[in-house]
């Protein structure tokens, strides 16, 4: 008996540090499940930019802390290149030991690790509804009818312009309101004879301005499968790139190659306007003594695609939750803060300028307010309605190689190719590259 009772207890003993080793393998040093009483727990947070994603994350903290002090969020930041990397390298793997609770996913990206990880993600349509955020954020975020993402800030776009030199040139703000590219082109040739500065600025390896375009048409480089390219018979995109030439050749443009070029050609005076999205307003802020001389304007439409809309993106991100330890706990988190709280969005804008896209937090007071840098416009109210406006298209797994493929192609056009030859050209090499 006595050996019995000592081999019941070998192995009990036995069984009891194994099972604690199991656990103590799946806490790696990204994501951590609740302590052993339940009582506290700890998630991980990686994104990039400390000021503006990494700063609404740090006010989310304080949110959730008033009423749920048990839970640890630790703040990790990282270049988004590098976050992109160490997910992959992660799920590739398998081990998802040093891996986040939630991670920051541009939107243009996230279909490629919802597609290529299906089981990797943390489903959220228990925690959030996705009909209370914008409509084109939906699609980015989703996947086979289950939704991943607590969608954050908006790209919405707008067009930035020198009201001072506008007038110069004989027009005002509300002859830039319903406009379309071709007529922006010709207020352009005006200011660019009145005042000298070019309209705009543009780096040809940047296509920016093309995504813009494109989507205001409900059109995207791929088809509504997110999978099959779509150049050469794209009707949207045919007519976004014969307006771009007409822009670059029409003697308006002043070009650049980075982004320190790019915010010193407005900060100094050099260029009328900015077509671009609203995470700009505050480089455009940085320089206090053009206070006044700024408006935001509707995006002009595409004039040969009747589907164009005065609405578009231009970046933007979202929220994920990895399918690891402590992912109920982090949607949690999210579910009370960004998912759901139009109070806590009245602080981001205030804070750190970000525009989110919970419908809700449109009719909050921070959003209505008029900002005297603009000439007293309410622009984030704009922007918040203009939000409304923008189509939905699925960004698909591969804007990124599609956009190397055409950076290469646009300049063949620039430089006199035909342009049905290029769209097939860029058709032909993405069947071929995307599989």
């Amino acid at each position: 008996m006595k050996k019995l009772l000592t081999v019941l207890l070998a192995s009990f003993m036995l069984l009891t540090a194994c099972s604690s080793n199991t656990n103590n393998a799946n806490q790696g040093e990204g994501n951590t499940p609740s302590g052993s009483n339940g009582s506290k727990q700890e998630i991980t947070v990686w994104a990039w930019d400390k000021v503006f994603n990494i700063g609404a994350m740090e006010f989310a903290k304080k949110v959730y802390a008033e009423k749920n002090a048990d839970l640890t969020v630790n703040l990790v930041e990282n270049a988004q290149n590098d976050i992109i990397q160490r997910l992959n390298a992660g799920l590739n793997s398998g081990t998802t030991k040093s891996l986040p609770n939630i991670v920051l996913i541009e939107d243009y990206r996230a279909q490629s690790f919802l597609q290529a990880y299906p089981d990797a993600f943390f489903a959220l349509d228990e925690f959030i509804n996705p009909s209370d955020f914008a409509d084109y954020k939906i699609g980015p975020t989703s996947f086979n009818g289950k939704q991943y993402g607590v969608p954050f800030d908006s790209g919405v776009a707008g067009l930035y312009v020198r009201t001072d030199y506008l007038q110069e040139a004989g027009y005002s703000v509300d002859d830039l309101q319903d406009i379309t590219w071709d007529q922006y082109i010709e207020i352009g040739k005006a200011v660019k004879e009145k005042t000298g500065h070019d309209m705009l600025t543009q780096d040809p390896n940047d296509l920016g301005l093309i995504r813009m375009m494109i989507q205001s048409a409900g059109s995207w480089y791929l088809k509504e499968d997110g999978k099959t390219p779509y150049l050469k018979d794209n009707a949207a995109l045919a007519d976004a790139l014969e307006t771009y030439k007409k822009l670059m050749d029409a003697g308006i443009v002043k070009v650049i190659s980075d982004w320190s070029q790019f915010v010193g050609a407005f900060n100094s005076g050099d260029v009328a306007s900015i077509p671009t999205g609203n995470w700009i307003t505050a480089s455009v802020k940085a320089e206090a003594e053009q206070s006044g001389k700024w408006a935001i304007v509707p995006l002009p439409t595409l004039a040969n695609t009747e589907s164009s809309v005065h609405a578009s993106n231009l970046g933007g991100s979202s929220w994920y939750v990895l399918n690891v330890d402590g992912k109920e706990a982090a949607a949690e988190f999210l579910k009370e803060t960004f998912g759901s709280n139009a109070d806590f969005y009245q602080t981001l804008v205030t804070e750190i300028g970000a525009i989110g896209t919970l419908k809700a937090a449109a009719e909050g007071e921070a959003y209505s307010a008029p900002d005297e840098f603009f000439g007293g416009q309410t622009t984030i109210s704009d922007f918040a309605s203009w939000t409304e406006q923008i189509p939905n298209v699925n960004y698909g797994m591969h804007t990124y190689a599609i956009e190397d493929i055409m950076v290469v192609e646009v300049q063949n056009y620039m430089n006199g190719a035909d342009l049905q030859t290029v769209l097939g050209n860029a058709q032909t090499q993405a069947e071929s590259q995307i599989r």
